[in-house]
Parts: structure tokens; sequence; C-alpha cells
């Protein structure tokens, strides 16, 4: 939000994380051995983490997110936003089930959506954009992508939204997994703020269990040399109404498709080590609708 370019920006975002007492980083990358950087003698385990990723994107930049890659992250708090931006400094985005496209959005929207309403329609008048178009319009910054569409507990992974479909073939898709110890700062319920900030500050000390799978394509692109485009394809953004009259529909998908959404959910699942549940956005919803009932 200041100008204090992007170095100032991820210390102004550990300070936050460290504030709370958000310090201990446990971070595995598939393909590589855990404790295969030899960390230095280092006081702060704050530093230490951001050493350790730094190291990590130097010694084995083909199994960290790059420019130009994907992250599909899944959502279980509002410090995943957070953590995400501190490390890899990302383009936010929001997805939903009934459309491909998505809507990009700050760190502070990303971070509120997990306090807020599940929705299975992009808000009236949203700028949509399809991700390869993201990606060719900001070809020096990861994109970071929520595909469950809503929060969750962290013990399942919800359906995923069809908005992976738009990336392209060469952008590699680097599915990431975010667990907290203790577990209860998460944020499946909206407007939980009050628990979340009394949960988050009662305890002394939180751990952020991160894990990187290995990078996947969506095979169900055709290669970029047989890609036509159009003039339509080149629009860089479309209005919430035009997605959803004009765009695919999201329940129109083949099985090419099929199998790189599996490979994503079932690579979150793994990473979590919990299982895929087969629920989406329209079930949360009515999970929120019968707790707020319950709690009146």
């Amino acid at each position: 939000w200041l100008p204090i370019g992007s170095l100032g920006k991820k210390a102004s975002l550990w300070l936050i994380l460290g504030v709370p007492g958000i310090w201990w980083i446990d971070l595995q990358v598939d393909g590589v051995k855990k404790g295969f950087v030899e960390n230095p003698t280092l006081e702060s385990p704050v530093i230490l983490t951001v050493w350790t990723s730094s190291s990590l994107a130097q010694q084995h930049r083909s199994r960290v997110p790059q420019p130009q890659s994907i992250i599909a992250c899944s959502s279980t708090s509002p410090i995943d936003a957070l953590y995400l931006a501190a490390i890899f400094d990302p383009i936010f985005t929001a997805s939903y089930p009934s459309t491909r496209l998505v809507q990009p959005i700050t760190l502070f929207q990303a971070a509120l959506n997990a306090f807020s309403r599940p929705r299975s329609h992009p808000p009236t008048g949203a700028c949509l954009v399809d991700l390869e178009t993201l990606v060719r319009r900001q070809p020096n910054r990861v994109i970071a992508v929520f595909p469950e569409c809503t929060t969750t507990n962290g013990r399942g992974i919800l359906s995923l939204s069809p908005s992976l479909l738009t990336a392209p073939r060469t952008s590699k898709i680097f599915p990431i997994n975010l667990r907290y110890t203790p577990p209860d700062i998460t944020t499946p319920v909206p407007a939980s703020y009050s628990n979340f900030l009394w949960n988050l500050t009662s305890q002394p000390t939180h751990c952020i269990r991160v894990r990187i799978a290995e990078s996947l394509q969506n095979t169900s692109r055709p290669p970029v040399k047989d890609i036509k485009y159009s003039e339509s394809v080149h629009d860089d953004t479309a209005s919430s109404s035009d997605t959803l009259l004009g765009s695919e529909d999201a329940e129109g998908i083949d099985p090419a498709e099929t199998i790189v959404l599996n490979k994503v959910a079932e690579a979150l699942a793994r990473l979590g080590r919990v299982k895929r549940v087969g629920l989406g956005v329209e079930d949360k919803i009515g999970f929120v609708n019968a707790w707020s009932k319950r709690r009146r």
C-alpha cells in the first residue's frame, strides 16, 4: 500500500505476522530433501524462514513458484494471503464456481475474503479476466488462486473452481497447502472476527506448515503454436454479466479438463493429509445458513 519497495513491503508483512506470534514456519517442497539447505546461525526464526525460502528459490528454481507461475493454494485463514504476499508477492485473485474467469483483488481483499460469506457468482460489475490474459499482462509476477472459492477448517478439500483451466499450458501450477498449529486460527464461518482475533492473540506462538507440491501443467490447453487468438480472446477484461452469458459453462468440463482439476485437488489433499470431500460452494452456503439459524 505504501511506496516502500518490495523488500520494505515484505518486511512490513513479516512484522504483521510476527506481532501475534507467527514465528515458526515448517516449509517442505516436493523433491527437495528436508534439511537440504544449510541454515545459517540466526536468532530470528522469521529471518531464518525468509533466508531459507530465498535459498530454495535460488537452488531449486523449478520447484518453487517463479514469475508467470500460478499458485493454487488452500484457503483456511486470512493468514494465507499474508504469508503468500510475504514470500512470493503474487497478484491475488478470487475464483467462483460459476465462471472460468477470475477477479484480480488486492492483498487486503484476499485477507478479508476469508471472513466473507461464500459466493457462487461474482459481484455485479466485477472486473473479470482469464488466467492466460493475466499472466500475459503481468509477466514478472506470480498469480495466486484460491480454487476452493471459500475457506474451510482445513480438514478437507472442496470441489475446485474451473478457473484453473484458463491457465496457459506454459505456466507451472504449484499446489500449496497451508496448515496452522494450533489449528484454531482458521475461519470456516463467515464474520468470525472476534473468535479469530482471540485465538490469534491468546496463544504465545503459532506455526505455519507449508507444503509445496511439484508443479503441474494445464494439459487440457492446446500447445501455444496451435492457439489462434481472436479479438475476443485478446480482450483483457469482461464484466460479470458478459462472463456468465458468453463464456463456457462451468459445468461443461471435458475429461481432459477434469484430469487437470483432479490432479490439483489430489495434490492439495495429499499435502494437507486430508481427503477430498466432494462438497462445493453451494454446500458451504447451505451450511452457513443452517449455522446462522441455529445461533439465533
